[in-house]
């Protein structure tokens, strides 16, 4: 289920102020992919475990054409509202079935965020810088498709929901050490 590889030329970058975070326990470093369907069926269960999740772009444009646009409108939510951010980003996960963009303002209203200031955001620099340098770190990383996690500088797989159940229970680094250390 993971996609990650050994051929990594760095480590999994330290969080950054603005990077993405919620939940607590043991840190998992996600990058997924807002229009993946195994991203989609993963997170429920991601969201469920006693973890600290921080999110990372990695929109596969080559597979899933939609995905940059998804990944650049999260990031506009994020810049009015870091709660927005996730409550967008649960629904997207949650409903790939409205991703178009009637759907997207629909979503942002909801939020009661300024959908012009969405608009602009959306296609400014900021955005697209942003979710170009989570893309970036997963390539250096390792990542080679979505979704890819990390904990405790290893790589979690191929069995990604049974390492985070065990990153869960064991408090770092995936059980039995499995995973692909990054140094």
């Amino acid at each position: 289920m993971a996609g990650t590889s050994s051929l990594g030329s760095a480590a999994v970058p330290p969080l950054e102020p603005d990077d993405h975070v919620r939940g607590s326990g043991p840190l998992v470093v996600v990058y997924l992919d807002l229009a993946c369907p195994r991203c989609a069926g993963s997170w429920p269960r991601l969201c469920e475990l006693p973890l600290r999740v921080c999110v990372r772009h990695f929109p596969v444009a080559s597979k899933r054409p939609r995905s940059p646009a998804l990944h650049l409108a999260a990031e506009a939510v994020a810049m009015q509202s870091e709660d927005g951010f996730w409550r967008f980003w649960d629904s997207l996960l949650a409903d790939r079935a409205h991703v178009d963009d009637p759907h997207l303002w629909e979503r942002v209203g909801g939020l009661g965020l300024d959908l012009d200031r969405f608009q602009r955001d959306r296609r400014g620099e900021e955005a697209a810088a942003r979710v170009d340098r989570d893309f970036r770190s997963a390539i250096r990383a390792g990542a080679t498709g979505t979704p890819a996690a990390f904990a405790g500088g290893l790589a979690l797989g191929p069995d990604l929901e049974a390492e985070l159940d065990a990153v869960a229970l064991q408090g770092e680094g995936p059980a039995g050490g499995t995973g692909t250390p990054h140094l």
